[in-house]
């Protein structure tokens, strides 16, 4: 399915060096706001308190918000916890308040809004147990670009292995320095997101791979930047199409989903539209700059075919 077809094949990599360098600036700048501002850990990093309240009724989320930010905890996190009628709140560590008084100003604040609350379970949640999904969080982002470079080494050439990984990792480093410039809360979902973005970057990178490598054993006598900006212009109608339907589904999350997802589906956002750029503009003028080219992508047979017709010709 194609929404447009281009005749003439796009020079994308003419502007490799200008794409790469607005790249690098950019990764450049996320990791100084990385390391100036850092990440604003939600609760699930830092540790804090969790209340669960019920409620004979369904919930009324945005009403429970306002109770909360009327006493003064605005980055407290709101979401309903398996029915309608029951809500979870999670609480930062205030170090004027002790867990007790915490959970007791909450109570009161939101029997003050509705007298029928029913506050069922408060419970700590340590520091002990942030620093353990902040180091399994990173282990999971380690070992996800492993596997993807291993994937592709073996898929396509250790080249664009390489270019794929670099490009990833900008994608996410990106997001990182993102919610680290505009200090937006970094929660488990987030985390979620950032890995899903590396798939989702991975597989767009992977269609234009395999295009390349195709038209490797079409396109003879073409050089390796005809190859690939013939790649490139060929799948973008597939590209607008995906990431189109993607960003509609992740917008309407954005707009709609509330508080729990707005987080999540921001990071989508950001990881979709550089995933983009990066496996198009990125990743492509990578490898080229890696050397790759017919020589290193044919298969053994022809490889075997070649070298039969080279000896067959020799005197």
């Amino acid at each position: 399915m194609e929404l447009f077809r281009i005749k003439k094949d796009i020079p994308f990599m003419s502007y490799g060096r200008l794409t790469t360098s607005i790249s690098l600036i950019t990764f450049i700048l996320a990791v100084f706001f990385l390391a100036s501002h850092g990440l604003n850990y939600g609760v699930d990093f830092t540790g804090g308190t969790v209340m669960e309240v019920h409620y004979p009724q369904t919930a009324n989320v945005d009403n429970i918000r306002k109770a909360i930010d009327s006493i003064e905890l605005k980055d407290a996190t709101v979401q309903n916890f398996g029915t309608s009628s029951d809500v979870l709140i999670r609480l930062p560590i205030r170090k004027d308040l002790s867990i007790a008084q915490l959970s007791e100003k909450v109570s009161t604040a939101l029997k003050a809004a509705d007298a029928q609350a029913e506050v069922r379970r408060v419970e700590s949640v340590g520091s002990q147990v942030g620093e353990e999904l902040y180091a399994n969080g990173g282990l999971a982002l380690l070992l996800v670009c492993l596997g993807i470079m291993a994937y592709l080494a073996i898929r396509f050439e250790w080249r664009f292995a390489v270019a794929a990984i670099i490009a990833n990792m900008h994608d996410v480093i990106i997001i990182l320095g993102f919610f680290a410039f505009f200090q937006w809360e970094f929660n488990l979902t987030v985390l979620a997101a950032i890995l899903a973005v590396l798939g989702y970057s991975v597989n767009e990178s992977v269609v234009v791979f395999d295009r390349v490598r195709e038209n490797f054993r079409k396109m003879r006598k073409a050089s390796a930047v005809q190859v690939i900006d013939n790649a490139i212009t060929r799948t973008m109608s597939r590209t607008v199409i995906t990431h189109l339907m993607t960003q509609t589904m992740v917008g309407s999350m954005l707009l709609f989903g509330g508080e729990v997802l707005h987080n999540f589906a921001l990071a989508l956002t950001i990881g979709i539209l550089f995933g983009i750029y990066s496996s198009v503009l990125v990743a492509c003028p990578i490898a080229m700059w890696l050397g790759v080219n017919r020589a290193n992508l044919i298969g053994d047979t022809e490889k075997k075919d070649a070298e039969k017709n080279s000896e067959a010709i020799a005197p």
